[in-house]
């Protein structure tokens, strides 16, 4: 029997074509912005190729932009491990961009899509303001926002996780091994996902009865140093908590060096939470107890979502969440043990 020839990808059309991924996928989507003669070759080189889009429906994308207000976080290298298995799955491409919230770096960004004709931009942690948001549709350059910094209010699609119910179920674990006096380390006040964690640290103290004391509530920026000081300030109260859930990882890492500095232990004498399971967590000493985030879900599922915009498909809801899991391990114990 006659071997089956390899499935032939838009960078092997490209190379035969003499162009880059972009102009084939601007080809294959029906975009104008190709010169007709080069759209002629490249139609031909598809035919002789007998080229087909993956179950004859998926939209090629050439090149992909994931842009980041900062990238100096363990959950960033999470996220964009999705989104590259999936362009990668794709072939496609993707360019990484930090923009660190500057105005300048944001228009230095939109120039580059420009130039390099990108095909569809993954934005994370951010606000689509309505000015970004017109220069992308201007370009033909659908939009999908991961984790989104505020309450969504454009018709750009989001993908996040069940921050609320993760922040409930940290709680409430906490709540069934005894703990009444549980300290809170938030995130950056102005981000979604901090308000979302911190309203289930209340709901869940609520549900069982519990007071939400304020002094057992301490802001933090998602980093290990904001989470260390926090842990410090928790120790100095008059009765500290006998339990700890910080809103990130990194965050109660940082609790853990306040505990251990003050000669505590975890978790015999303080139990610790996180949130995100980043691969330390597993690693830590003891092993954290934390809220799992599919971080890199959100990133393929980001991608198949630029793929169905391509597609000019309707999509389903403009906010998907993506359930959290509470992954217990040996950093929280009965209080009192």
């Amino acid at each position: 029997m006659a071997s089956q020839r390899p499935a032939v990808t838009i960078s092997d059309i490209a190379a035969a074509a003499g162009v880059s991924a972009p102009t084939v996928s601007r080809v294959l989507n029906g975009r104008g912005d190709v010169a007709a003669a080069t759209r002629e070759r490249i139609e031909a080189l598809l035919r002789d190729h007998g080229y087909r889009r993956r179950g004859g429906q998926q939209a090629a994308i050439g090149l992909l932009d994931l842009v980041f207000n900062d990238l100096d976080s363990p959950w960033a290298v999470e996220l964009i491990r999705g989104v590259e298995d999936a362009a990668h799955a794709a072939g496609s491409g993707t360019v990484v961009s930090a923009i660190h919230r500057r105005a300048s770096s944001t228009r230095q960004w939109l120039d580059n899509v420009r130039s390099r004709a990108s095909d569809g931009a993954i934005l994370v942690t951010t606000d689509l303001d309505p000015a970004l948001h017109a220069e992308l549709r201007e370009l033909h350059v659908p939009a999908v926002v991961v984790d989104p910094a505020g309450v969504p209010s454009l018709d750009v699609p989001t993908i996040g996780a069940t921050n609320w119910a993760g922040g409930l179920s940290a709680t409430e674990h906490l709540i069934r091994l005894g703990h009444r006096r549980i300290g809170f380390v938030s995130g950056r006040a102005e981000l979604w996902c901090s308000r979302a964690r911190l309203d289930g640290y209340r709901a869940g103290l609520e549900t069982a009865g519990l007071s939400v004391d304020p002094a057992l509530i301490v802001p933090g920026e998602f980093d290990y140093e904001s989470g260390f000081r926090a842990g410090e300030r928790l120790c100095a109260l008059p009765e500290p908590p006998t339990a700890v859930f910080a809103a990130s990882d990194q965050m109660a890492l940082g609790v853990y060096e306040a505990l251990r500095r003050r000669g505590l232990r975890v978790p015999e004498d303080v139990s610790v939470v996180g949130f995100d399971d980043l691969p330390e967590a597993r690693w830590s000493s003891p092993p954290l107890t934390t809220v799992r985030q599919p971080m890199a879900e959100m990133g393929k599922l980001a991608v198949r979502t630029v793929q169905r915009l391509l597609r000019g498909e309707e999509i389903d809801s403009p906010r998907v969440e993506l359930a959290t899991e509470l992954v217990v391990r040996d950093s929280t114990a009965p209080a009192g043990r």
